[in-house]
C-alpha cells in the first residue's frame, strides 16, 4: 500500500442542519468529535498525508470546537480543506479565515435545493459572497458547488439554479453571464483562488442495492481514506455507515490498521480492477473510473 494518501476525511460531526434529497441519512448515533480526539486522529494521519478534509458526513461548522481544530493543524504543519453546506458561514466565516492552516472551503450551493423553507435564498447567496470577499484578502481558496444544470437553466429560464447564478454575478460584479460560460464547461475561475464547479449526481454505495458489478476500480485507500466520528477508519468519504469497518483509531494504530488483512484484500482488488467488498460493488460513483 502507498505510503502517502493525498486525502484523510476526518468526521468532526456527523450532525447535519439540512435535509438534502442527495445525500444519505446516516444511522450511526449523532456525535460532535472532541479535541483530545482530533488530536489524536490527526497524529495518526499526519505521516500519511499532508491534507485533511474535516468533512465527511454532517456539517463541520456545527461542531464549536472547530477553531481548535484548525489551530492544530497548524501546528502539525497539516492543510485543511472542509466542505459546508454554507448555512452557518456568516456566523463562523471569520473565525475560518483567522487560521493559516486553511487552504480551501468548498461550499454546496446545491444544498439549498431541498431547504428553500430553512433558508432565504437572497441573504444565503449573500453570506456566501460576502465570504468570498474576506477570504480574498487571504490565500483560502473557495469553491462554490451547483449541480450539473439543463440548458434551461443555463440559457436563462427561470428557475432556483439561474436565479442562484444571477445572484452570483451581481454580488461578486462579473462582468459576463454565468449561465452562457457553464454551456461550454463544467468549471469556472471567476477570480483569484474562486471557482464554481458543477458537479455531477450519483448514487451513493448502498448495502441493500442489487450488486451493480464486481468490475471496479476506486482509489479508496490508494488516494483517500475516512475517519468517522467515532473513530472507525472506512476506505473512502462515501462510506456513510461505517459498512467497511476497517478498524478503530481509538484501538489500534492507523499503520496496523491500514496493513490488515481487509485493508489489503480491498487494494489488491482495486489493483486488480475488482470489487472485493460487497458496498464497493453497489457503488454508483465507482463508475466514473
Amino acid at each position: 500500500m502507498t505510503d502517502k494518501i493525498k486525502k484523510v476525511y476526518i468526521e468532526i460531526t456527523n450532525v447535519c442542519n439540512l435535509s438534502c434529497n442527495f445525500c444519505p441519512k446516516t444511522k450511526r448515533e449523532y456525535r460532535f468529535m472532541k479535541p483530545e480526539e482530533f488530536s489524536h486522529i490527526l497524529k495518526q494521519a499526519k505521516p500519511y498525508t499532508n491534507h485533511v478534509y474535516l468533512h465527511l458526513m454532517g456539517e463541520p461548522l456545527l461542531n464549536e470546537n472547530i477553531g481548535q481544530f484548525l489551530e492544530e493543524c497548524g501546528k502539525e504543519q497539516v492543510h485543511v480543506n472542509l466542505t459546508t453546506n454554507g448555512t452557518l458561514i456568516e456566523k463562523r466565516g471569520d473565525e475560518l479565515l483567522a487560521y493559516p492552516a486553511l487552504r480551501q472551503v468548498n461550499i454546496s450551493l446545491h444544498s439549498f435545493e431541498a431547504n428553500t423553507k430553512t433558508v432565504e435564498l437572497e441573504n444565503y447567496v449573500r453570506s456566501i459572497t460576502d465570504f468570498i470577499k474576506k477570504a480574498k484578502e487571504t490565500n483560502t481558496i473557495v469553491s462554490i458547488r451547483l449541480w450539473n444544470m439543463d440548458s434551461e437553466d443555463l440559457k436563462g429560464a427561470n428557475g432556483l439554479n439561474h436565479d442562484i447564478l444571477v445572484m452570483l454575478e451581481e454580488q461578486l460584479g462579473l462582468s459576463y453571464s454565468l449561465g452562457e460560460k457553464l454551456l461550454n464547461t463544467s468549471q469556472l475561475k471567476l477570480m483569484d483562488r474562486v471557482y464554481l464547479n458543477m458537479a455531477q449526481k450519483f448514487e451513493w454505495p448502498d448495502i441493500d442495492k442489487e450488486n451493480t458489478s464486481e468490475e471496479v476500480f476506486c482509489y479508496g485507500l490508494r488516494n483517500q481514506l475516512g475517519i468517522l466520528v467515532d473513530g472507525t477508519v472506512v476506505p473512502c468519504c462515501l462510506d456513510s455507515e461505517g459498512t467497511i469497518a476497517l478498524g478503530n483509531v481509538f484501538d489500534q494504530p492507523l499503520s496496523e490498521i491500514l496493513a490488515g488483512e481487509r485493508a489489503r484484500n480491498m487494494y489488491e482488488g482495486f489493483s486488480r480492477r475488482r470489487a472485493v467488498e460487497e458496498l464497493c460493488k453497489r457503488c454508483g460513483y465507482a463508475k466514473r473510473f
